[in-house]
């Protein structure tokens, strides 16, 4: 099989691979979380207001002793070789309070921090994110808007009126990211200016899945809509979770039929084809390829990776 058969796998990429056990069948159990909660190991990765509690230059976010937190703020991310590892929603204090409750000096998005920490704990802290940012957002049921309460350490809530009593799960946003190439050498990959870029530069085409839609529909949708392109293929090849606040990136590679390219002026505003060699001279000259913590960077390393094929 040839490498234009296969998918490109990427390599590790950013926030995957966290091995912690969430104690899915125990954490409904309040006294099992207590008596982590209680244990001399137990720590807490505090958050406020989606923000990593920093210390030091450069900035590390800071953990603490479970201790050191109010029980009740308390949400279970996992054992991590038998230590408990907590979060905790400092939000709701003035960010002086939040500062000295944790001996922290700032704050910072664990996205600017990410190249400078442990894949692991980069993996933790946006695991915590993710899932403070959802219990924030769901404190009232959406079906009859009364109290949402918190069950199972932070992983459901119930809505309060027992006329309801609706169980609320963190949802997961599904997104697709496609590098889509040519069928014929020198094969070429397609990648687009993003209006909504904070980085600008060059990008994979992304989007949302939608309701009623296979990933690998929304791939072929999402292409066509934004670049103008349409598809042979389409081949799965890895997921990211990206708990910004709720997301779940999945990789794709795919053939176009052809080469022209027409761009919808809304989300995209530019696009155009890249040899092997023109994406490593763009990524030299601009220091950019793809979000250094996202899975587009991945699958273009993994992509130029592959070699030059003939023509």
């Amino acid at each position: 099989m040839t490498a234009k058969d296969t998918a490109a796998v990427p390599g590790p990429v950013g926030y995957a691979g966290l091995g912690l056990d969430r104690g899915g069948d125990q954490r409904a159990d309040p006294a099992w979380v207590a008596g982590l909660a209680a244990d001399p190991r137990a720590i807490v990765r505090p958050l406020w207001r989606d923000q990593c509690l920093t210390a030091g230059e450069p900035p590390v976010p800071v953990v603490v002793p479970a201790g050191a937190v109010d029980q009740e703020r308390l949400v279970f991310l996992g054992l991590d070789e038998g230590v408990p590892n907590f979060a905790a929603d400092l939000s709701d204090l003035p960010l002086e309070d939040a500062l000295g409750r944790t001996g922290a000096d700032g704050t910072s998005d664990i996205r600017s921090l990410f190249t400078g920490l442990p894949a692991a704990e980069a993996a933790a802290f946006a695991y915590a994110r993710g899932l403070l940012s959802w219990n924030r957002r769901q404190r009232h049921c959406g079906c009859c808007g009364a109290v949402a309460e918190t069950r199972n350490a932070g992983h459901l809530r119930v809505c309060t009126n027992d006329a309801c009593g609706t169980l609320l799960f963190p949802r997961i946003e599904p997104a697709v990211i496609t590098l889509v190439e040519t069928v014929t050498p020198p094969r070429r990959c397609l990648l687009a200016r993003h209006r909504a870029s904070k980085v600008g530069g060059y990008s994979m085409v992304a989007g949302f899945v939608e309701i009623g839609e296979s990933l690998e529909d929304a791939v072929r949708r999402e292409v066509l809509e934004e670049v103008g392109v349409a598809l042979r293929t389409v081949r799965f090849v890895g997921s990211q979770p990206w708990p910004f606040p709720a997301g779940l990136m999945i990789g794709f590679r795919a053939t176009a039929t052809d080469e022209a390219i027409s761009v919808d002026g809304t989300e995209i505003l530019e696009a155009r084809w890249f040899t092997r060699g023109e994406l490593r001279d763009y990524a030299e000259t601009t220091g950019r390829l793809g979000r250094p913590d996202s899975i587009d960077r991945a699958m273009l390393t993994a992509w130029l990776a592959e070699g030059e094929e003939a023509p």
